[in-house]
Protein backbone atom coordinates (compact mmCIF):
# COMPACT_ATOMS: atom_id res chain seq x y z
CA UNK A 1 0.00 0.00 0.00
CA UNK A 2 2.94 2.24 -0.57
CA UNK A 3 5.52 3.09 -3.17
CA UNK A 4 9.02 1.75 -2.82
CA UNK A 5 11.22 3.81 -0.54
CA UNK A 6 14.99 3.90 -1.01
CA UNK A 7 16.73 3.61 2.33
CA UNK A 8 20.30 4.04 1.21
CA UNK A 9 22.11 6.94 -0.43
CA UNK A 10 22.15 6.49 -4.22
CA UNK A 11 20.85 2.91 -3.72
CA UNK A 12 18.09 1.28 -5.81
CA UNK A 13 14.56 2.03 -4.62
CA UNK A 14 13.28 -0.59 -2.17
CA UNK A 15 9.70 -1.80 -1.89
CA UNK A 16 8.15 -2.97 1.43
CA UNK A 17 7.48 -6.39 -0.11
CA UNK A 18 11.24 -6.89 -0.33
CA UNK A 19 11.16 -7.72 3.38
CA UNK A 20 10.13 -11.16 2.04
CA UNK A 21 13.04 -12.92 0.30
CA UNK A 22 10.78 -14.25 -2.47
CA UNK A 23 10.02 -10.73 -3.71
CA UNK A 24 13.70 -9.76 -3.90
CA UNK A 25 14.19 -12.07 -6.89
CA UNK A 26 12.58 -9.60 -9.32
CA UNK A 27 15.00 -6.70 -9.96
CA UNK A 28 13.69 -3.24 -9.13
CA UNK A 29 11.92 -1.39 -11.95
CA UNK A 30 8.94 0.99 -12.31
CA UNK A 31 6.70 -1.84 -13.58
CA UNK A 32 7.74 -4.15 -10.75
CA UNK A 33 7.01 -1.46 -8.13
CA UNK A 34 3.53 -0.85 -9.57
CA UNK A 35 2.78 -4.59 -9.48
CA UNK A 36 4.22 -4.93 -5.97
CA UNK A 37 2.12 -2.01 -4.75
CA UNK A 38 -0.98 -3.76 -6.07
CA UNK A 39 -0.02 -6.97 -4.26
CA UNK A 40 0.68 -4.98 -1.09
CA UNK A 41 -2.71 -3.26 -1.32
CA UNK A 42 -4.44 -6.59 -1.87
CA UNK A 43 -2.79 -8.08 1.20
CA UNK A 44 -3.79 -5.14 3.39
CA UNK A 45 -7.36 -5.32 2.09
CA UNK A 46 -7.52 -8.99 3.10
CA UNK A 47 -6.18 -8.19 6.58
CA UNK A 48 -8.56 -5.27 7.14
CA UNK A 49 -11.53 -7.28 5.86
CA UNK A 50 -10.71 -10.06 8.27
CA UNK A 51 -10.36 -7.59 11.16
CA UNK A 52 -13.75 -6.03 10.36
CA UNK A 53 -15.40 -9.44 10.18
CA UNK A 54 -13.92 -10.34 13.57
CA UNK A 55 -14.70 -7.09 15.38
CA UNK A 56 -17.37 -5.39 13.24
CA UNK A 57 -21.10 -5.55 13.29
CA UNK A 58 -22.82 -8.89 13.56
CA UNK A 59 -24.36 -10.41 10.49
CA UNK A 60 -22.05 -8.66 8.06
CA UNK A 61 -20.73 -10.76 5.17
CA UNK A 62 -17.30 -10.87 3.58
CA UNK A 63 -18.57 -8.89 0.58
CA UNK A 64 -19.87 -6.11 2.86
CA UNK A 65 -16.28 -5.28 3.88
CA UNK A 66 -14.18 -6.65 1.04
CA UNK A 67 -15.08 -4.27 -1.77
CA UNK A 68 -14.90 -1.06 0.31
CA UNK A 69 -11.55 -2.16 1.81
CA UNK A 70 -10.14 -3.13 -1.60
CA UNK A 71 -11.13 0.24 -3.08
CA UNK A 72 -9.79 2.33 -0.18
CA UNK A 73 -6.53 0.33 0.13
CA UNK A 74 -5.80 0.73 -3.59
CA UNK A 75 -6.62 4.44 -3.53
CA UNK A 76 -4.37 5.07 -0.53
CA UNK A 77 -1.61 2.76 -1.77
CA UNK A 78 -1.33 4.17 -5.28
CA UNK A 79 -1.64 7.75 -4.01
CA UNK A 80 1.35 7.09 -1.73
CA UNK A 81 3.07 5.48 -4.73
CA UNK A 82 2.52 8.55 -6.92
CA UNK A 83 3.15 10.99 -4.08
CA UNK A 84 6.53 9.41 -3.32
CA UNK A 85 7.54 9.51 -6.98
CA UNK A 86 6.41 13.12 -7.38
CA UNK A 87 8.08 14.24 -4.16
CA UNK A 88 11.35 12.56 -5.09
CA UNK A 89 11.38 14.21 -8.50
CA UNK A 90 10.29 17.65 -7.31
CA UNK A 91 12.89 17.65 -4.53
CA UNK A 92 15.71 16.41 -6.75
CA UNK A 93 16.13 13.05 -5.02
CA UNK A 94 16.48 14.61 -1.55
CA UNK A 95 14.01 12.17 0.11
CA UNK A 96 16.27 9.23 -0.81
CA UNK A 97 19.36 10.96 0.51
CA UNK A 98 17.88 12.50 3.67
CA UNK A 99 18.60 11.03 7.09
CA UNK A 100 17.33 11.35 10.61
CA UNK A 101 14.41 13.56 11.69
CA UNK A 102 13.94 15.38 8.33
CA UNK A 103 13.47 12.08 6.53
CA UNK A 104 11.08 10.74 9.18
CA UNK A 105 8.99 13.91 9.05
CA UNK A 106 8.85 13.78 5.26
CA UNK A 107 7.75 10.13 5.24
CA UNK A 108 5.06 10.76 7.82
CA UNK A 109 3.75 13.79 5.92
CA UNK A 110 3.62 12.01 2.54
CA UNK A 111 2.07 8.81 3.90
CA UNK A 112 -0.38 10.52 6.25
CA UNK A 113 -1.50 13.08 3.67
CA UNK A 114 -2.05 10.45 0.97
CA UNK A 115 -3.94 8.26 3.46
CA UNK A 116 -6.30 11.15 4.30
CA UNK A 117 -6.88 11.94 0.63
CA UNK A 118 -7.35 8.29 -0.36
CA UNK A 119 -9.85 7.66 2.43
CA UNK A 120 -11.81 10.78 1.46
CA UNK A 121 -11.92 9.78 -2.21
CA UNK A 122 -12.99 6.27 -1.28
CA UNK A 123 -15.72 7.59 1.01
CA UNK A 124 -16.95 9.78 -1.85
CA UNK A 125 -17.02 6.95 -4.37
CA UNK A 126 -18.78 4.63 -1.95
CA UNK A 127 -21.27 7.06 -0.44
CA UNK A 128 -21.45 9.93 -2.87
CA UNK A 129 -20.53 12.58 -0.29
CA UNK A 130 -18.25 15.60 -0.59
CA UNK A 131 -14.59 14.68 0.15
CA UNK A 132 -13.74 18.22 1.28
CA UNK A 133 -16.64 18.18 3.72
CA UNK A 134 -15.39 14.88 5.13
CA UNK A 135 -11.89 16.24 5.68
CA UNK A 136 -13.15 19.21 7.76
CA UNK A 137 -15.88 17.35 9.59
CA UNK A 138 -15.82 15.89 13.09
CA UNK A 139 -15.59 12.42 11.54
CA UNK A 140 -12.20 13.41 10.12
CA UNK A 141 -10.86 14.00 13.63
CA UNK A 142 -12.39 10.89 15.17
CA UNK A 143 -12.00 8.31 12.37
CA UNK A 144 -10.04 9.45 9.34
CA UNK A 145 -7.14 11.21 11.09
CA UNK A 146 -6.36 8.31 13.48
CA UNK A 147 -6.47 5.92 10.52
CA UNK A 148 -4.07 8.14 8.56
CA UNK A 149 -1.69 8.39 11.52
CA UNK A 150 -1.78 4.61 11.99
CA UNK A 151 -1.02 4.00 8.30
CA UNK A 152 1.82 6.55 8.36
CA UNK A 153 3.41 5.03 11.47
CA UNK A 154 3.00 1.51 10.11
CA UNK A 155 4.69 2.39 6.83
CA UNK A 156 7.44 4.20 8.71
CA UNK A 157 8.15 1.02 10.69
CA UNK A 158 8.22 -0.96 7.43
CA UNK A 159 10.59 1.58 5.92
CA UNK A 160 12.96 1.50 8.90
CA UNK A 161 12.92 -2.31 8.91
CA UNK A 162 13.90 -2.29 5.26
CA UNK A 163 16.76 0.11 5.98
CA UNK A 164 18.06 -2.14 8.74
CA UNK A 165 17.85 -5.19 6.51
CA UNK A 166 19.80 -3.49 3.73
CA UNK A 167 22.37 -2.16 6.20
CA UNK A 168 22.84 -5.68 7.60
CA UNK A 169 23.17 -7.18 4.11
CA UNK A 170 25.67 -4.48 3.11
CA UNK A 171 27.73 -5.14 6.24
CA UNK A 172 27.67 -8.89 5.59
CA UNK A 173 28.71 -8.36 1.96
CA UNK A 174 31.62 -6.18 3.04
CA UNK A 175 32.71 -8.82 5.53
CA UNK A 176 32.58 -11.48 2.79
CA UNK A 177 34.66 -9.25 0.52
CA UNK A 178 37.23 -8.76 3.28
CA UNK A 179 37.40 -12.51 3.92
CA UNK A 180 37.78 -13.23 0.20
CA UNK A 181 40.49 -10.57 -0.09
CA UNK A 182 42.30 -12.07 2.90
CA UNK A 183 42.04 -15.53 1.37
CA UNK A 184 43.47 -14.24 -1.93
CA UNK A 185 46.32 -12.53 -0.09
CA UNK A 186 47.05 -15.75 1.82
CA UNK A 187 47.07 -17.77 -1.40
CA UNK A 188 49.43 -15.29 -3.03
CA UNK A 189 51.66 -15.30 0.06
CA UNK A 190 51.86 -19.09 -0.19
CA UNK A 191 52.76 -18.71 -3.86
CA UNK A 192 55.57 -16.29 -3.01
CA UNK A 193 56.81 -18.67 -0.31
CA UNK A 194 56.77 -21.55 -2.80
CA UNK A 195 58.69 -19.44 -5.32
CA UNK A 196 61.23 -18.52 -2.64
CA UNK A 197 61.82 -22.23 -2.02
CA UNK A 198 62.02 -23.30 -5.67
CA UNK A 199 63.87 -20.44 -7.38
CA UNK A 200 67.12 -20.53 -5.32
CA UNK A 201 67.47 -24.27 -6.02
CA UNK A 202 66.82 -23.70 -9.72
CA UNK A 203 69.15 -20.69 -9.70
CA UNK A 204 72.10 -22.56 -8.13
CA UNK A 205 71.73 -25.58 -10.40
CA UNK A 206 71.52 -23.40 -13.51
CA UNK A 207 74.55 -21.30 -12.62
CA UNK A 208 76.52 -24.44 -11.80
CA UNK A 209 75.63 -25.84 -15.22
CA UNK A 210 76.64 -22.59 -16.92
CA UNK A 211 80.02 -22.67 -15.18
CA UNK A 212 80.58 -26.28 -16.19
CA UNK A 213 79.78 -25.48 -19.86
CA UNK A 214 81.85 -22.30 -20.26
CA UNK A 215 85.11 -24.07 -21.16
CA UNK A 216 83.96 -27.16 -23.13
CA UNK A 217 80.79 -25.72 -24.75
CA UNK A 218 80.76 -21.89 -24.64
CA UNK A 219 77.91 -21.60 -27.14
CA UNK A 220 75.70 -23.83 -25.00
CA UNK A 221 76.69 -21.88 -21.91
CA UNK A 222 75.78 -18.61 -23.62
CA UNK A 223 72.43 -19.97 -24.79
CA UNK A 224 71.62 -21.34 -21.35
CA UNK A 225 72.51 -18.05 -19.66
CA UNK A 226 70.45 -16.00 -22.14
CA UNK A 227 67.38 -18.17 -21.66
CA UNK A 228 67.91 -18.12 -17.91
CA UNK A 229 67.90 -14.30 -18.02
CA UNK A 230 64.67 -14.42 -20.05
CA UNK A 231 63.17 -16.72 -17.45
CA UNK A 232 64.20 -14.50 -14.53
CA UNK A 233 62.84 -11.41 -16.25
CA UNK A 234 59.48 -13.05 -16.98
CA UNK A 235 59.30 -14.65 -13.52
CA UNK A 236 60.01 -11.33 -11.79
CA UNK A 237 57.32 -9.57 -13.86
CA UNK A 238 54.79 -12.30 -13.08
CA UNK A 239 55.54 -12.22 -9.36
CA UNK A 240 54.63 -8.52 -9.24
CA UNK A 241 51.30 -8.91 -11.04
CA UNK A 242 47.95 -10.24 -9.88
CA UNK A 243 47.11 -11.41 -13.40
CA UNK A 244 49.01 -12.26 -16.58
CA UNK A 245 48.11 -13.33 -20.09
CA UNK A 246 48.25 -16.97 -21.09
CA UNK A 247 50.81 -16.03 -23.73
CA UNK A 248 53.12 -14.45 -21.12
CA UNK A 249 52.89 -17.51 -18.89
CA UNK A 250 53.59 -19.78 -21.88
CA UNK A 251 56.70 -17.72 -22.70
CA UNK A 252 57.85 -18.12 -19.11
CA UNK A 253 57.44 -21.90 -19.40
CA UNK A 254 59.35 -21.91 -22.72
CA UNK A 255 62.30 -20.11 -21.12
CA UNK A 256 62.20 -22.47 -18.12
CA UNK A 257 62.19 -25.59 -20.31
CA UNK A 258 64.95 -24.18 -22.54
CA UNK A 259 67.20 -23.87 -19.50
CA UNK A 260 66.37 -27.41 -18.36
CA UNK A 261 66.88 -28.77 -21.89
CA UNK A 262 70.52 -27.67 -21.82
CA UNK A 263 71.08 -29.56 -18.57
CA UNK A 264 69.03 -32.66 -19.43
CA UNK A 265 70.02 -32.81 -23.09
CA UNK A 266 68.12 -35.34 -25.20
CA UNK A 267 66.27 -36.59 -22.12
CA UNK A 268 63.97 -33.55 -22.33
CA UNK A 269 61.91 -32.69 -25.37
CA UNK A 270 59.04 -30.24 -25.24
CA UNK A 271 56.40 -28.58 -27.37
CA UNK A 272 54.16 -25.57 -26.60
CA UNK A 273 50.87 -25.37 -28.48
CA UNK A 274 48.99 -22.21 -27.48
CA UNK A 275 46.79 -20.74 -30.27
CA UNK A 276 47.21 -17.04 -30.99
CA UNK A 277 43.55 -16.33 -30.24
CA UNK A 278 44.02 -17.62 -26.66
CA UNK A 279 47.29 -15.89 -25.83
CA UNK A 280 45.49 -12.74 -24.67
CA UNK A 281 43.30 -14.62 -22.17
CA UNK A 282 43.95 -13.34 -18.64
CA UNK A 283 44.79 -15.87 -15.92
CA UNK A 284 46.36 -15.79 -12.47
CA UNK A 285 50.18 -15.83 -12.54
CA UNK A 286 52.31 -18.92 -11.96
CA UNK A 287 49.51 -21.43 -12.62
CA UNK A 288 51.36 -23.41 -15.27
CA UNK A 289 54.86 -23.61 -13.82
CA UNK A 290 53.94 -25.95 -10.92
CA UNK A 291 52.41 -28.34 -13.47
CA UNK A 292 55.52 -28.31 -15.65
CA UNK A 293 57.84 -28.63 -12.66
CA UNK A 294 55.81 -31.59 -11.45
CA UNK A 295 56.02 -33.24 -14.88
CA UNK A 296 59.82 -32.80 -15.01
CA UNK A 297 60.64 -33.71 -11.41
CA UNK A 298 58.27 -36.66 -10.97
CA UNK A 299 57.72 -37.76 -14.55
CA UNK A 300 60.80 -37.34 -16.73
CA UNK A 301 63.75 -37.20 -14.32
CA UNK A 302 63.03 -40.62 -12.70
CA UNK A 303 62.91 -42.14 -16.21
CA UNK A 304 66.34 -43.08 -17.60
CA UNK A 305 65.53 -42.16 -21.20
CA UNK A 306 63.55 -39.05 -20.20
CA UNK A 307 60.60 -38.07 -22.34
CA UNK A 308 58.50 -35.27 -23.83
CA UNK A 309 56.39 -32.51 -22.28
CA UNK A 310 53.57 -30.86 -24.22
CA UNK A 311 51.86 -27.67 -23.05
CA UNK A 312 48.61 -27.26 -24.96
CA UNK A 313 45.69 -24.81 -24.62
CA UNK A 314 42.24 -24.86 -26.16
CA UNK A 315 38.75 -23.44 -25.67
CA UNK A 316 36.24 -26.09 -24.62
CA UNK A 317 32.57 -25.55 -23.68
CA UNK A 318 33.14 -21.92 -22.75
CA UNK A 319 36.21 -22.75 -20.64
CA UNK A 320 39.93 -22.38 -21.07
CA UNK A 321 41.48 -25.86 -21.03
CA UNK A 322 45.25 -26.03 -20.47
CA UNK A 323 46.96 -29.42 -20.47
CA UNK A 324 50.48 -30.40 -19.46
CA UNK A 325 51.16 -33.85 -20.92
CA UNK A 326 54.30 -35.90 -20.34
CA UNK A 327 55.63 -39.31 -21.30
CA UNK A 328 57.26 -39.93 -17.93
CA UNK A 329 56.80 -42.72 -15.41
CA UNK A 330 53.13 -41.92 -14.77
CA UNK A 331 51.23 -43.68 -12.00
CA UNK A 332 51.93 -47.21 -13.13
CA UNK A 333 54.98 -47.56 -10.87
CA UNK A 334 54.54 -48.07 -7.18
CA UNK A 335 56.40 -46.21 -4.50
CA UNK A 336 57.00 -42.56 -3.73
CA UNK A 337 56.76 -41.42 -7.33
CA UNK A 338 53.09 -42.31 -7.67
CA UNK A 339 52.34 -40.70 -4.33
CA UNK A 340 54.06 -37.46 -5.29
CA UNK A 341 52.42 -37.31 -8.71
CA UNK A 342 48.93 -37.55 -7.29
CA UNK A 343 49.25 -35.39 -4.22
CA UNK A 344 52.39 -33.27 -4.36
CA UNK A 345 52.75 -30.02 -2.49
CA UNK A 346 52.80 -28.06 -5.76
CA UNK A 347 49.46 -29.44 -6.95
CA UNK A 348 47.98 -29.05 -3.47
CA UNK A 349 48.93 -25.38 -3.41
CA UNK A 350 47.61 -24.98 -6.95
CA UNK A 351 44.23 -26.44 -6.02
CA UNK A 352 44.03 -24.11 -3.03
CA UNK A 353 44.84 -21.08 -5.19
CA UNK A 354 42.21 -22.04 -7.76
CA UNK A 355 39.58 -22.50 -5.06
CA UNK A 356 40.42 -19.07 -3.65
CA UNK A 357 40.60 -17.22 -6.98
CA UNK A 358 37.84 -18.91 -8.98
CA UNK A 359 35.68 -20.85 -6.51
CA UNK A 360 33.92 -23.77 -8.19
CA UNK A 361 34.53 -22.34 -11.67
CA UNK A 362 38.01 -23.91 -11.96
CA UNK A 363 39.49 -27.32 -11.26
CA UNK A 364 42.50 -29.57 -11.83
CA UNK A 365 42.17 -33.05 -13.35
CA UNK A 366 44.82 -35.81 -13.32
CA UNK A 367 44.70 -38.31 -16.20
CA UNK A 368 47.01 -41.24 -16.89
CA UNK A 369 48.37 -41.43 -20.43
CA UNK A 370 48.77 -44.59 -22.46
CA UNK A 371 51.23 -46.20 -22.71
CA UNK A 372 53.01 -44.01 -20.16
CA UNK A 373 52.99 -40.60 -18.53
CA UNK A 374 50.44 -38.21 -17.11
CA UNK A 375 48.19 -35.38 -18.24
CA UNK A 376 47.35 -32.60 -15.82
CA UNK A 377 44.35 -30.66 -17.10
CA UNK A 378 43.61 -27.17 -15.83
CA UNK A 379 40.07 -25.85 -16.48
CA UNK A 380 39.50 -22.10 -16.01
CA UNK A 381 36.70 -19.65 -16.88
CA UNK A 382 37.39 -18.44 -20.40
CA UNK A 383 35.73 -15.04 -19.90
CA UNK A 384 36.26 -14.58 -16.17
CA UNK A 385 39.71 -13.57 -15.01
CA UNK A 386 40.60 -13.50 -11.31
CA UNK A 387 40.58 -10.15 -9.47
CA UNK A 388 43.54 -8.35 -10.97
CA UNK A 389 45.30 -5.18 -11.84
CA UNK A 390 46.82 -4.63 -15.26
CA UNK A 391 47.97 -8.03 -16.57
CA UNK A 392 51.54 -8.51 -17.63
CA UNK A 393 51.80 -8.58 -21.44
Amino acid sequence: MTHAIGPARDAPVQHPLEMIALFRRWPSSPLRNVVYTGIWNLGLAVCLTGANLAFGRRGATFADYWWPMLLICNLIGYLIHLGTLAGDRLLGGWPRRARGLPQLAYRLAITGGCALLGYALGFTLLGGGDPLHLLVSRQALTQVLPLAVFIALFMLVVHLSGERRIAAETHAARQREQLEASARQLAEARLRALQAQIEPHFLYNTLANVVSLIAPQPAQATHMLERFIDYLRASLAASREEAVTLGADANLIAAYLDVLAVRMGERLRYRIDVPDDLRAVVIAPMLLQPLVENAVAHGLEPKVEGGEIVLAAMARDGRLCVEVRDTGVGLSDTGPVSVKRGGGVGLGNLRERLRTLYGDAARVELLENQPCGMTVRLLLPLNGSPPSTTPAP
